[in-house]
C-alpha cells in the first residue's frame, strides 16, 4: 500500500493544557512522518470553511467558537494507511467511549473538547489539507 497524507489538528483545549508535546510524541511513534506543521489561530471564515459539512447540526456554531478560541497545532501527516490509523489512533468522538491508549481517552475533556481532529477520508484530507497549508509548507 502506497504512502497516504491526512490533516490532523491539536485543538484548542489541548494546546492550552499542555498536550501538545506528548500528542505529537504519540503521532510519531505510531509511525507517522511529519510532512508539515504550524501553530495558528483559526479565524471565523476559515472555521466555517472547514467545518461547512456541519453547518446544519445544532453545534455548529458551538464548534466555530471552540475552535476559534485558542491557537491550534495543525499538521499534514504521512504513513500507510494513514486515514483509517489516524481515526483508530483518535478515538471515539466522545472521549467517554473511547478506548485506553487513544488520544481522545488521554486528552479529550468532552464531545466538544475531544483533543484532536484527523481527516475522514481521502477527499476531506486533501480538501483540509488545501485550507490550512500551502503547497510550499508541506515536504
Amino acid at each position: 500500500m502506497a504512502e497516504q497524507r491526512t490533516l490532523a489538528i491539536i485543538k484548542p483545549i489541548a494546546v492550552q493544557n499542555g498536550h501538545t508535546g506528548a500528542i505529537l510524541h504519540t503521532i510519531c511513534a505510531n509511525g507517522y512522518k511529519l510532512r508539515a506543521l504550524k501553530m495558528m489561530k483559526m479565524n471565523k471564515t476559515l472555521a466555517s470553511t472547514f467545518y461547512q459539512e456541519h453547518k446544519d447540526m445544532d453545534f455548529y456554531n458551538d464548534l466555530i467558537d471552540f475552535m476559534t478560541s485558542g491557537p491550534i497545532v495543525a499538521m499534514v501527516i504521512e504513513k500507510e494507511n494513514a486515514i483509517e490509523d489516524f481515526r483508530n489512533l483518535m478515538g471515539s468522538t466522545d472521549p467517554s467511549k473511547s478506548k485506553p491508549g487513544t488520544l481522545r481517552y488521554q486528552y479529550g475533556t468532552s464531545m466538544r473538547a475531544n483533543a484532536i481532529h484527523g481527516s475522514k477520508d481521502e477527499e476531506s484530507a486533501k480538501r483540509e489539507i488545501e485550507l490550512i497549508f500551502t503547497k510550499k509548507e508541506i515536504f
